[in-house]
C-alpha cells in the first residue's frame, strides 16, 4: 500500500509541472490587459506607448514565456503565489481567506449528496420496476436536468415571495465566529450544489446495486440464511460503492471549481467570486492563483479516492 502510494505521489509531480505551465501561459490568452484598463483614459498617442511600456515592465508583463514559467514555478515552490497587481496583496493569503466558504460548500454538498443518494439508488434496485423505482428515477432525471443556477435562483426567489424570508446573507461570517450563522449562510447553497449531484449519483448507486444483486458471492450470502437487509449492506454496499466514490471525488473536484455562479447569487465571498473579480480586472497573479489551488485540490481528492479503493477492494493494497 505503501508503494502504491509514493507511485501515485511521485506521478502527480509532472501533472503539477503541466498545470502551472497551463497557468501561466492561460493569463497570457485572456483577452484585453490590465495596462489597458488602467490608461484607457489616462494616455493616449507616443505618450500612452511610453506609459504602457513603462507599466508593463513595473508590471513584469513584459517577460519572455519561459521566464515567467520558471519565476512562478519557484515562487509556488516557495509558498509564493505572488501579489495583485492592483493593491499588492499576497495572493496567497487572498486564496486562503476565500477558500474556506468554498469549501465548506462543497463538502456539505457532498455530505447531502450521500446522505439522499446512497439509500435512494439502493431502494431504486431493490423494488425494481415498481412504482416507486419508476417515481424515484424520474425525480432523479429531473434533478440532472434543471441547472443549478435555475435552482439556485428559484431559492432566493420563492421563499421571498411566499414567506418574506431572505436566503441571501450579505455579511459572511466564518463558522469561527459562529457555527450557526455560518451553516445557515452555507447550507442554501450548498443544497443547490447536492440536489443535481444526488441525482447523478443515485442513478449510478441503482445501476451498480443491480449489477451486485445479480453476483454468485450476493446469492451464497442469501443461501446461509442472512436477511435481505443484512446481505445488502454487508456484501452488496461495499461492492457497489467504488464507482460511486469515484463520481463523488470528482463532483468534489467540480463543486470547488464551479461553484461560481452559486457563490454569486447567494453573494458567498469564496473562490469563485474571487475568480470573476480578478478575471474583471485582469488581476492575473490571482487567476493564475486561484486556478493552481482548484487544481491542486482535483489532484489531492484523486490521490484521496485512490487510497479509497484500498479500503474498499484490498486487492488494490498488493498491486
Amino acid at each position: 500500500m505503501t508503494r502504491y502510494l509514493a507511485r501515485r505521489v511521485v506521478g502527480m509531480i509532472p501533472t503539477l509541472l503541466v498545470l502551472l505551465f497551463m497557468v501561466v501561459v492561460m493569463v497570457r490568452l485572456v483577452p484585453g490587459s490590465i495596462v489597458d484598463i488602467i490608461l484607457e483614459e489616462t494616455a493616449s498617442g507616443a505618450e500612452g506607448e511610453a506609459a504602457r511600456a513603462a507599466l508593463e515592465e513595473r508590471l513584469g508583463l513584459d517577460r519572455p514565456l519561459p521566464v515567467s514559467y520558471v519565476n512562478y514555478v519557484t515562487g509556488v515552490l516557495r509558498g509564493d503565489l505572488g501579489q495583485s497587481l492592483w493593491d499588492q496583496s499576497p495572493v496567497t493569503e487572498q486564496v486562503l481567506r476565500r477558500l474556506p466558504p468554498t469549501l465548506s460548500i462543497a463538502a456539505v454538498a457532498i455530505v447531502m449528496a450521500i446522505v439522499l443518494s446512497v439509500p435512494i439508488g439502493v431502494l431504486s434496485a431493490v423494488r425494481r420496476d415498481t412504482w416507486l423505482d419508476y417515481l424515484l428515477r424520474s425525480v432523479a432525471i429531473a434533478g440532472i436536468s434543471v441547472p443549478s443556477f435555475v435552482i439556485g435562483t428559484a431559492f432566493v426567489i420563492f421563499p421571498a415571495l411566499w414567506f418574506g424570508l431572505s436566503l441571501v446573507q450579505f455579511r459572511y461570517v466564518s463558522f469561527v465566529e459562529d457555527p450557526v450563522a455560518n451553516l445557515k449562510i452555507i447550507i442554501p447553497p450548498a443544497a443547490v450544489l447536492a440536489i443535481g449531484l444526488t441525482a447523478s449519483v443515485a442513478r449510478l448507486m441503482r445501476t451498480m446495486m443491480l449489477e451486485v444483486l445479480t453476483q454468485d458471492y450476493m446469492r451464497t450470502a442469501r443461501a446461509k440464511g442472512l436477511t435481505g437487509s443484512t446481505v445488502i449492506m454487508r456484501h452488496g454496499l461495499k461492492n457497489a460503492m467504488i464507482p460511486v466514490i469515484t463520481l463523488l471525488g470528482l463532483q468534489f473536484a467540480f463543486l470547488i471549481g464551479g461553484s461560481v455562479i452559486t457563490e454569486s447569487i447567494f453573494a458567498i465571498p469564496g473562490l469563485g467570486r474571487l475568480l470573476i473579480d480578478a478575471l474583471r480586472q485582469r488581476d492575473y497573479p490571482i487567476i493564475q492563483g486561484v486556478v493552481l489551488t482548484i487544481g491542486v485540490m482535483v489532484m489531492l481528492t484523486n490521490l484521496l479516492i485512490d487510497m479509497s479503493y484500498a479500503y474498499l477492494d484490498p486487492r488494490v493494497r498488493f498491486a
